[in-house]
């Protein structure tokens, strides 16, 4: 994730390149850097630099890393023909790279020849069945076409032999998300809480996928983790907050007197009641009669 730092750097040597500062190849090198995706102005500013002899010259090897980075760049901006003719400096330069061969594959999935794509991509994993790389890229060429089981299918192939990979295992748990899938999504959101446990946003809707399951134990389960994300944020998760509400309020229903929490489940409810009321006077006045209408049908006091 990019701080707010470095994202004042960027746009402020963005700005700079624009009106005539110099500076396009540190631009080029900080984006890169930051992994970020600003593909017009890579283009723009790439070009500048590999049409100027004196520029490219000056680069040295990384005039070969441009020349990808411009190609990748075109194909987002979908200038198809600066795409291709960077991918031949390079099929000049480096003859049966396989690193060039996933440029002209990822070429061919830009101009929508989606079989000739997805061929080239299987011949390159026969060789290198570790890329990871082109393993994203078909679930990619997979979304783009709309075929949601195709893409379930290639992020977990994917993720079985990259685990660590938070993007995807939480891109595989919004795909399950909207199509109601509630127990795989709970799956990959563990696998996440797990892996980044101090990120409360996990913790959040992970909860939110159990109290959407029911059940007396997912909602307990749910509340525990509503009480995480709370914690997480310094007790300012307003979303959370009325997590717990929620939870306890069902609960209370469940259990019907048989729940041994109840005296600390009424006192949750309270307490987070009585915070979001707080919350909603402060920074929300004019919706803080439709928090209490909404607490009084739910028969939730604070």
């Amino acid at each position: 994730m990019v701080s707010k730092t470095e994202e004042e750097q960027v746009n402020r040597l963005e700005s700079q390149v624009e009106n005539g500062g110099g500076g396009a190849w540190d631009y080029l090198c900080l984006i890169r850097k930051l992994q970020l995706r600003r593909s017009d102005k890579v283009l723009k500013f790439g070009l500048s630099i590999l049409n100027d002899p004196k520029k490219r010259s000056a680069l040295g090897p990384e005039e070969w890393t441009l020349y990808e980075e411009v190609a990748v760049a075109a194909m987002d901006c979908q200038c198809l023909d600066v795409a291709k003719e960077s991918t031949k400096v390079l099929q000049k330069k480096f003859p049966g790279s396989k690193r060039v061969g996933r440029l002209e594959a990822m070429l061919l999935e830009a101009k929508g020849l989606w079989a000739d794509a997805e061929k080239a991509y299987s011949n390159l994993l026969e060789e290198n069945p570790l890329d990871q790389i082109i393993h994203k890229r078909k679930a990619a060429m997979a979304k783009a076409q709309g075929n949601i089981p195709l893409v379930i299918e290639c992020l977990n192939k994917y993720l079985e032999i990259f685990m660590a990979d938070h993007d995807a295992w939480r891109e595989l748990a919004e795909i399950y998300v909207s199509l109601q899938m509630y127990k795989q999504a709970a799956f990959c959101y563990e696998e996440l809480i797990l892996s980044q446990p101090t990120v409360p946003l996990y913790h959040l809707i992970y909860a939110d996928v159990l109290y959407t399951l029911g059940g007396l134990e997912n909602i307990q389960t749910a509340k525990k983790y509503y009480a995480s994300a709370i914690d997480l944020t310094g007790g300012k998760n307003s979303r959370a907050l009325f997590g717990i509400c929620l939870c306890t309020a069902a609960i209370g229903q469940l259990a019907k007197g048989r729940n041994k929490e109840d005296k600390e489940n009424s006192e949750l409810q309270s307490l987070s009641a009585m915070a979001l009321e707080k919350d909603y006077k402060q920074g929300n006045p004019s919706k803080h009669t439709l928090l209490t209408a909404t607490f009084k049908n739910l028969k939730i006091s604070s």
